[in-house]
């Protein structure tokens, strides 16, 4: 592994961009909800919707599930629109609705046991696939495999090298992170007791990235930023870097021992408990803020739609998400009531790609929307896998599939340097840079990802569910696709950083705009 890689990776887990940020290089905090013209951020005019299209007429509530790694239900702004399943009496230890399921008030958590313990951490599936093969291969060369194996074998070996890059990878910048803990132990010996000063930090002798790193972080105190911030956000990173070392890339690590499920039943579904939240709901509070935060109440943020309940259903750790897990979700939402469900998550590799298939095939026949984050690799989907996708095992495509990429506030630089895309596999591009939403502890805070772009567009799609309920789920995406703002100047592809035809990157080739969606919802619906 080249050390400059190794030092880039590290560089770019260092929060110091942020602290010498320049004035007016954020957007508003509501920028998603915004309109190009009037407001000249490429929002998706959600605040125009509303103000020219929607006054004045009814809606119905749409059950929302938000399919993540959990959501916090009584955030200050989510609390009057978290879901509560009314068949279900609170904490008396009966299934009251016999849906199999006991005490399920606001969902459903997949990754925990009946006992209350639940998973936070998992590998990657990379890191499963290889230890399932593990005690077949190890040790072997391909002239003493089966014809019938070994293609599996290959697969194996890929598994082995992409684990050995990435711990190496890991463990070399968790030494790097070292050094950069004795830099800030030399710097607060060298005050002495004191307040941290950038001529204090100047004067320690560093080298190499570490001097490097000496030199922003002068630069951000002596433009005001606080020493120990920084230092806590620095050095904070430290088991974010080593996460992948214990967790990610370790085939040892087994956390199906805390869910206590036979896991190797496909069909099994009455395993789990019912904390919707879970050990760290950062992310799926988020997400679910962006879909339906109570609008106009004085407190937070506005999500898009105005006349949601958000079903959480927690079945992604820190690590992979499993596709057994996925698949009894997506079956738990549409069997609870929800006509969208939000999916901000993906993996490059599957375990049981027809498992979900089957679950994708049974919400589309019960016409309930599925919208699913692009990913953030840069990659370009129609190319590389990214789980679950629309290209099913059965060789078809369904109708209730939306995948989405994420745009940048900037018009720009309008698609997100990260953002996954493809001509083929992505539909369209939404706000996905700079959100701002709730976070736990009735927090709010502002998130990168197609993470964010998929909530964004979940909403777009219960807003039409809502005030147009006779349209199918189909239906629904048909307006939103053909209703995006058709991005006709160039883009930079994130992949090759050149000039590319947003047509070429998605195939709607626009922007969701809820605006434009409504209009054709309104005239379909006639």
């Amino acid at each position: 592994m080249k050390r400059i890689f190794i030092l880039a990776a590290l560089m770019a887990a260092l929060p110091l961009a942020s602290l010498t940020a320049q004035k007016g290089s954020t957007p508003p905090d509501d920028w998603f909800n915004l309109d190009l013209k009037k407001d000249k951020v490429p929002g998706v005019s959600t605040n125009k919707a509303y103000a020219e299209l929607l006054q004045g007429k009814t809606s119905t509530t749409v059950v929302v599930a938000v399919i993540d790694g959990g959501t916090e239900p009584d955030h200050e702004d989510l609390k009057d629109v978290i879901w509560v399943n009314a068949d279900e009496i609170p904490g008396n230890g009966i299934d009251d609705d016999n849906n199999g399921y006991i005490d399920d008030v606001h969902g459903w958590n997949y990754i925990g046991n009946k006992d209350g313990r639940n998973v936070q951490y998992d590998n990657l599936e990379v890191a499963r696939f290889y230890s399932t093969h593990r005690a077949r291969f190890e040790g072997k060369e391909e002239n003493d495999i089966s014809e019938s194996d070994k293609e599996t074998f290959r697969l194996w070996l890929q598994a082995q090298a992409e684990i050995n890059e990435k711990k190496e990878t890991y463990t070399a910048m968790s030494e790097q992170l070292n050094q950069v803990y004795k830099l800030f132990s030399d710097i607060e010996a060298r005050a002495g007791g004191n307040a941290v000063t950038a001529d204090v930090i100047t004067l320690v002798t560093a080298e190499g990235f570490v001097a490097m790193i000496q030199k922003q972080l002068a630069k951000a105190v002596e433009s005001g930023a606080n020493y120990d911030t920084i230092k806590f956000k620095l050095t904070s990173r430290f088991d974010e870097i080593m996460k992948p070392v214990k967790f990610h890339f370790n085939p040892e690590y087994n956390s199906r021992e805390i869910v206590g499920d036979n896991y190797a039943d496909g069909t099994e579904r009455n395993y789990g408990n019912n904390d919707v939240e879970g050990p760290d709901g950062g992310h799926g509070t988020h997400v679910g803020g962006i879909i339906g935060a109570t609008r106009n109440n004085g407190i937070g943020m506005n999500g898009v739609a105005d006349n949601v309940r958000l079903m959480v259903v927690r079945v992604v750790p820190d690590g992979d998400e499993r596709d057994k897990d996925v698949a009894n979700g997506i079956r738990y939402a549409v069997d609870n009531g929800a006509k969208v469900i939000n999916m901000s998550f993906g993996k490059g590799w599957s375990h049981d790609k027809k498992l979900v298939d089957d679950a994708i095939r049974y919400a589309e026949s019960k016409d309930v929307l599925l919208v699913h984050a692009a990913g953030n690799d840069a990659e370009d989907n129609d190319e590389l896998p990214n789980f679950p996708n629309p290209r099913l095992t059965d060789g078809g495509r369904p109708s209730n599939w939306i995948e989405v990429g994420a745009s940048n506030w900037n018009a720009k630089k309008l698609i997100a340097p990260f953002s996954n895309f493809g001509k083929d596999q992505v539909d369209v591009f939404a706000p996905g840079m700079d959100i701002y939403s709730t976070v736990p502890d009735s927090k709010y805070a502002s998130f990168d990802g197609t993470s964010m772009a998929s909530p964004v567009t979940a909403g777009v799609a219960a807003l039409i569910r809502s005030y147009y309920p006779s349209l199918t789920a189909a239906q629904v995406k048909q307006c939103i696709t053909e209703g995006t703002v058709n991005w006709k100047k160039p883009v930079i592809n994130p992949t090759t950083k050149k000039k590319a035809k947003m047509k070429d990157l998605c195939k709607s080739g626009g922007l969701v705009n809820a605006y434009n969606a409504l209009q054709i919802a309104a005239t379909m619906a006639r």
